[in-house]
């Protein structure tokens, strides 16, 4: 015999989805994305697909480039510390900065929430994060996703990813191709490790340092946790003023891969760049991990970004006009190294790689 129970008509919510929930962060996180909205934008939140008009573009030969990423494990201490207003920066950062190095302006941002239980405050602070680094990036939240996927997520864990879209005339897009020996290296600076490198950051100061997230740290003068959450730089604003008045030769966003993968993804064959690691300042982040993990040298500057999130190769004699260009607009940027003839795509030189 069947139970009153077994018997009972089951519902959405018994599977553990909960529609009403959904409805609410929609709600919550209206005004931040409106708020995000260009005059490009047509339509409202809530359809099915956002609408985006290329009408009002002055370019004689308009390319759309797209990206797309994630925050990786960057968020379980995103999770741990119940600090979700952050998340929502390196999610719109990963995915506009690689747009941004093909010299295009950012149009707009979508994003894709996957939780286990929706929680509409939590959902709506992720979704702030988003929407203000659209503001800062000059882009529109066209729209997005959030998936409650009941048992399939813990309850309280989530995934963050986004997909990017920028505008460039054709025959204004960087690739590095003429990138040639003597060429300056402009490094602009990182704010932190920013979302990459967290699988060894996380086995190095929770399982070799056994460190709590709450703990102090003298050299960063704030806790571990609030370091490592730093959200990674957004570089439209400090860059698109320069791509659009000089010859940028070729970009790179320091991500995973760090120095030794990133950069020679721009570079022609034959041509290789000498950095010196001495010309920034470097971050006591980055100092304590290799400490801390007893990280080699090298391993450290191709898994982390080292202090210099963005680099910009232009010709020797445009440089100084860039490094001023940056200086009056209130930007820090160091001259990090130069372009040169060789099948060795990446040489650090400066401290231990000078031994």
């Amino acid at each position: 015999m069947l139970s009153k129970e077994t018997n009972k008509g089951l519902t959405y919510a018994d599977a553990g989805v909960d529609i009403d929930a959904g409805n609410k962060a929609v709600e919550l996180m209206k005004d931040s994305v409106k708020a995000t909205y260009r005059p490009e934008v047509l339509g409202d939140l809530g359809g099915f697909g956002g609408l985006f008009s290329l009408m009002n573009s002055n370019l004689k030969k308009p390319v759309l480039v797209s990206g797309t990423d994630g925050v990786g494990t960057k968020l379980r201490l995103a999770i741990m510390m119940g600090k979700h207003d952050t998340v929502g920066q390196d999610c719109v950062a990963m995915s506009i900065n690689d747009v941004l190095v093909q010299g295009a302006e950012p149009l707009f941002f979508l994003d894709y929430i996957a939780v286990g239980k929706l929680d509409p405050i939590q959902v709506a602070s992720i979704v702030k994060g988003v929407a203000d680094a659209c503001r800062e990036s000059g882009c529109a939240l066209l729209g997005g996703e959030t998936a409650e996927m009941a048992g399939f997520y813990a309850k309280g864990d989530y995934d963050l990813a986004g997909f990017g879209v920028g505008i460039v005339d054709r025959d204004h897009v960087i690739t590095g191709e003429t990138i040639q020996s003597g060429d300056v290296l402009i490094g602009l600076p990182s704010t932190g490790v920013h979302s990459n490198g967290f699988s060894l950051v996380r086995k190095i100061v929770f399982e070799r340092k056994e460190m709590a997230l709450d703990q102090y740290v003298d050299e960063l003068g704030m806790t571990i946790g609030e370091c490592l959450l730093t959200p990674t730089r957004l570089y439209p604003k400090p860059c698109l003023p320069v791509i659009r008045k000089f010859d940028v030769k070729g970009m790179v966003h320091i991500t995973g891969g760090g120095f030794y993968e990133n950069i020679p993804r721009i570079l022609p064959k034959g041509i290789g760049v000498e950095v010196d690691i001495t010309a920034w300042p470097q971050l006591p982040i980055f100092g304590l991990l290799q400490q801390w993990g007893n990280v080699d040298k090298k391993e450290m500057y191709r898994t982390f970004n080292m202090g210099i999130g963005m680099i910009m190769v232009v010709a020797p004699e445009d440089a100084d006009a860039v490094m001023q260009n940056l200086s009056a607009r209130g930007e820090k940027a160091y001259v990090i190294g130069r372009a040169a003839a060789s099948d060795v795509p990446v040489t650090l030189q400066g401290g231990a790689f000078d031994d």
